[in-house]
């Protein structure tokens, strides 16, 4: 009985330090995710340098004026310096929630997000981002998202 006791203590500790553990991770890719839309906003793109893994990959797929499937991927770093040019139109990309899904030094981010010039919806879409897990920090690995004019929320 005492034994089945001790048992029960340490299996329902292990699940809470796992618990916990994931609850960091997750908070810690929110952010990321948070600041690297923040630094678009304020045209900073020294916000956004530390998020990222250096060969880090962007691709936007979409379809077509004839209804194919076409995709365009970039390095990174044109992302970033993008991003840091001075422009008259504020960059705000708004997310609608975030669907986390982590494990071990994996994690994908679905983010659901709108896209603003201004104030006016630009187009709105899904961002998919791979994190890999380096030491206790998340980097992005790869940037994946869809893009469309019609029926955004």
């Amino acid at each position: 009985m005492k034994n089945n006791l001790i048992l029960s203590l340490i299996f329902i500790l292990a699940m809470s330090v796992n618990s916990y553990s994931q609850f960091d991770d997750r908070s810690q890719i929110i952010a990321n995710i948070k600041q690297m839309f923040e630094g678009m906003r304020q045209v900073d793109s020294t916000m956004l340098i530390p998020l990222f893994e250096s060969d880090a990959k962007l691709e936007s797929v979409f379809f077509n004026k004839n209804g194919e499937t076409e995709s365009r991927s970039s390095e990174i770093a044109g992302f970033i310096t993008a991003v840091g040019q001075p422009r008259e139109q504020l960059w705000d990309e708004r997310i609608h929630h975030y669907d986390i899904n982590i494990d071990g030094p994996l994690a994908v981010a679905w983010t659901p997000y709108s896209f603003y010039v201004d104030d006016t919806l630009s187009h709105c879409g899904v961002n998919v981002f791979t994190f890999i897990k380096q030491g206790s920090e998340w980097k992005i690995r790869q940037i994946r998202d869809t893009r469309k004019k019609a029926d955004c929320q």
